[in-house]
């Protein structure tokens, strides 16, 4: 995928870190996902920067970004060390979601336009052409779909958690297949969502992003459960 790339809300530093800092986290990130670094496992600064050939700084400033996202846990007289990405870790950041999207969206129906939902329905179009042939394309679509929606809300903070936590979840979800069922309910989500934007149904558009939400921290939880059983097996 080259021709598309999600972008967070305006004001939103993706990352928050130097060029090197951000670098060394997604290393260290996608260690930790793909179990490369294990549940528990102490992160020695100096170990790290000598794996990824940098200095120490770029590393401290990786583990904390890690530590804000919770993939990484501090602990007194004991250093860093890798937070276990188990079920309930997704399940606490998912229904964080539930709680803040519906609010976002709630105020994006209030004072949605005719560009904001032509937008809406030009990347609808992308994500249904895909078709999930691309994952990490339809991931990048449906993350750009929901920024229209909550980039310009005044709640910066809010914002800027929906984005981190959308993140994480991305970021863990990429070790998983969409299964046929969730892939239509997602179109037909997005589908309904359209319209009730148009139609100005704020409290229903709300409602419809909660359960959409909660349908894919399911999803994921679902996943995580079935690889667990597989490799148990």
């Amino acid at each position: 995928m080259t021709d598309f790339k999600a972008r967070p809300p305006v004001g939103i530093d993706a990352i928050g870190a130097s060029t090197e800092g951000a670098s060394i986290y997604e290393l260290i990130r996608d260690d930790i996902i793909e179990g490369r670094l294990k549940a528990n496992e102490r992160l020695v600064v100096s170990d790290l920067a000598q794996r990824h050939g940098t200095s120490t700084n770029p590393v401290r400033e990786a583990l904390q970004l890690l530590r804000g996202e919770g993939f990484v846990i501090f602990a007194p007289n004991r250093g860093a060390r890798v937070r276990p990405i188990d079920q309930d870790f997704v399940r606490d950041i998912y229904e964080i979601g539930v709680l803040i999207e519906p609010a976002l969206t709630r105020w994006f129906v209030s004072m949605a336009t005719h560009d904001d939902i032509i937008e809406l329905e030009r990347i609808q179009r992308l994500i249904e052409e895909n078709n999930f042939a691309d994952q990490l394309r339809h991931s990048e679509l449906d993350t750009a779909f929901h920024t229209v929606m909550y980039q310009r809300h005044y709640n910066r903070h809010a914002a800027e958690l929906w984005w981190k936590h959308r993140e994480v979840l991305r970021a863990v979800s990429r070790r998983f297949n969409f299964t046929l069922s969730r892939r239509a309910q997602v179109l037909r989500d997005h589908r309904e969502l359209i319209e009730l934007i148009k139609a100005g149904e704020a409290e229903k558009a709300a409602e419809l992003v909660g359960r959409h939400v909660e349908g894919s921290g399911r999803h994921i939880l679902e996943q995580m459960r079935a690889s667990n059983a597989a490799r148990a097996g």
